[in-house]
């Protein structure tokens, strides 16, 4: 069976060879053993934490398969980004300029460094290991993360926000972060990157532009890509698409990835789940498949099996063998959503 549940110190090997396999542009998790150990005991500390208003908690979940004992995958939610470190994004706009003098009119896209989503929840870290990625185990893995919001929406921030891996080549290089190496902070992608997964930011307010950039100044493959997705990470922005995620002129200030944004209480997967009652028995047989998590926090699990609702009823039986999976007993309470 495969079990999301929160991450725990014991996992940080696991982790660490996750985050060397993500590769470049996976910002969240850098190949650092200070930064991961911190990482975990972060959110070991925000899974038991009571919790008033979000903040700086971060919820980062593993896939373990427990058949082998092997971590094969990860997903996360960030509570409320920008309170502790600055949270940069690059504001997409319009300047307008026009003479009825010489009857011209012209439109110039503008990108304006801001925070405007300090305070946003995020959807983030999600990888699953390639061996793995079959039988909608990654759509399962994703998706969950909702289970997780409808049930906990007062830990997480109004608004959920997903940052888009933009484009760059094999050896991290991108076309969007050449024109900002050469002209501002003469370091490599990779590194500013590395830099800002590491939480180390400072340089960005020192050495960033301070005014708008114009778009037609810059070189014409940095203007092609800008809110254009990495192309192993189309599949994912079609998913939160799908769950009504839509850009709103952001995108990344490194690779100009687009970032999707979306009400947590809009979000498909938050409105459509449900609570249901269970019994345990002998599950009657169905085709239909769902994600399937309890309602706990620092022993929340998660998983997917095939169950039989019955229409107009809050009850459902689940298997000995998934109420196990899942930390049950006779009568709680189960959130479920349609694969």
């Amino acid at each position: 069976m495969l079990i999301i549940r929160p991450i725990r110190s014991s996992d940080y090997k696991a982790l660490y060879q996750i985050a060397e396999e993500s590769g470049h542009g996976f910002t969240s998790l850098p190949v650092n053993e200070e930064l991961l150990k911190s990482k975990i005991t972060r959110v070991e500390a925000s899974f038991q934490k009571q919790v008033d208003k979000p903040f700086d908690e971060g919820y980062l979940m593993v896939l373990e398969d427990t058949e082998s004992g092997e971590v094969v995958g990860t997903c996360g939610l960030e509570a409320a980004v920008g309170m502790e470190d600055a949270f940069y994004h690059y504001r997409l706009g319009t300047e307008v300029y026009h003479s009825e003098q010489i009857d011209v009119r012209n439109e110039v896209e503008t990108l304006t460094l801001c925070h405007d989503y300090t305070g946003a929840a995020e959807l983030c870290t999600l990888f699953l290991r390639d061996t793995y990625r079959k039988n909608n185990n990654g759509r399962m893995l994703s998706r969950s993360r909702f289970l997780f919001l409808a049930q906990h929406a007062e830990r997480f921030g109004d608004t959920v926000i997903a940052e888009m891996r933009g484009e760059s080549d094999e050896a991290g290089n991108s076309p969007f972060y050449d024109w900002l190496q050469k002209h501002f902070l003469g370091i490599d992608f990779v590194e500013a990157d590395y830099l800002s997964g590491l939480g180390q930011k400072a340089f960005m307010a020192e050495m960033m532009p301070k005014n708008a950039v114009y778009v037609c100044l810059l070189p014409e493959e940095a203007q092609k890509v800008i809110g254009e997705v990495h192309a192993n990470t189309r599949p994912a922005l079609n998913l939160l698409q799908a769950e009504g995620f839509r850009c709103r002129g952001y995108v990344d200030i490194f690779d100009g990835g687009p970032t999707v944004e979306c009400n947590l209480s809009d979000i498909r997967s938050v409105r459509e789940s449900r609570l249901l009652t269970i019994t345990i028995g002998d599950t009657p047989e169905s085709d239909s498949s769902f994600i399937i998590s309890n309602t706990q926090l620092a022993h929340y699990r998660a998983t997917s099996a095939k169950l039989l609702l019955t229409e107009g009823s809050d009850v459902v039986t689940v298997s000995p063998e998934l109420a196990a999976g899942l930390l049950l007993s006779e009568g709680e309470q189960i959130r479920v959503l349609a694969m």
